[in-house]
């Protein structure tokens, strides 16, 4: 439960007051995370990060630099957020809730359903931390996410890409959730959540040239869900295998049409 809330308005003091209280306080974007289930803290000191200047969207030399506390209502509605990352933000279904919720919380937060997650990881998107390091956002889901995030930078806003979740309905749990690009040299990347660990590259599948039936199967193999009320473990792996291979599809489509 939240006893203190501090608003720093420098990065400075932001990261001086995390130092102080240590494992006791907590970064506050939007609060959306921090006051719900299942991801509700226990921390009783909030440090608000609404007043350091983290809040714009930016292009430079080609590049989307999106800081860590614009919200995904924001994003979504800005025309130069890419068009599948776009249709990812809409996978949360409440406007309310992305009018709260920040990016940098969507990152930190790390939920193993995670809507947006598979998108950002094969867009490569870069993590801007506070020590000003750039970390591939891979390497920083697979680390301790210690350091406060300020932002995410996307080297390749224009890269084809295509997004899906599946879900019993709009505001339940998701059964899971895929994203598949296409670089500059036609090579096939892809991710999936909520049938994995936590939202993951699946290298493995992207080493492979494979289509139709055939990915089908070496994603649904490559897996291992749990069944819960979203499904038996059967239908997980089918049904992430047929969506990967037909966001491949839709995915050349776009290079069709380009």
């Amino acid at each position: 439960m939240i006893e203190q809330f501090f608003r720093p308005e420098q990065l400075g003091q932001a990261l001086e007051l995390k130092a102080r209280f240590g494992n006791d306080a907590v970064y506050m974007g939007g609060g959306s995370k921090l006051n719900a289930a299942p991801t509700r803290t226990d921390k009783k000191v909030a440090i608000s990060l609404d007043k350091l200047g983290l809040g714009q969207i930016e292009q430079q030399h080609g590049q989307l630099h999106i800081g860590a506390t614009v919200t995904l209502q924001a994003l979504k509605d800005d025309p130069r957020t890419p068009a599948a990352l776009c249709e990812a933000l809409g996978f949360v279904y409440s406007r309310h809730l992305r009018n709260q919720a920040t990016l940098g919380g969507e990152i930190a937060c790390q939920q193993q359903d995670s809507p947006l997650l598979p998108v950002l990881l094969v867009l490569e998107a870069v993590v801007v931390l506070e020590n000003n390091q750039l970390q591939p956002i891979d390497a920083y889901l697979a680390g301790q996410r210690k350091e406060l995030v300020l932002g995410v930078v996307l080297p390749e806003p224009e890269l084809r890409c295509a997004t899906r979740r599946i879900s019993r309905n709009a505001d339940g749990l998701a059964v899971m959730t895929a994203a598949v690009a296409l670089d500059a040299l036609g090579e096939m990347r892809v991710a999936l959540a909520g049938v994995t660990p936590q939202p993951m590259r699946l290298r493995d599948v992207e080493r492979h040239e494979l289509h139709d039936a055939a990915l089908e199967a070496a994603v649904s193999a490559l897996i291992a869900p749990r069944a819960d009320l979203g499904g038996s473990v059967a239908y997980k792996r089918y049904i992430s295998g047929v969506v990967v291979a037909d966001l491949l599809v839709e995915c050349q489509q776009q290079e069709v049409q380009a």
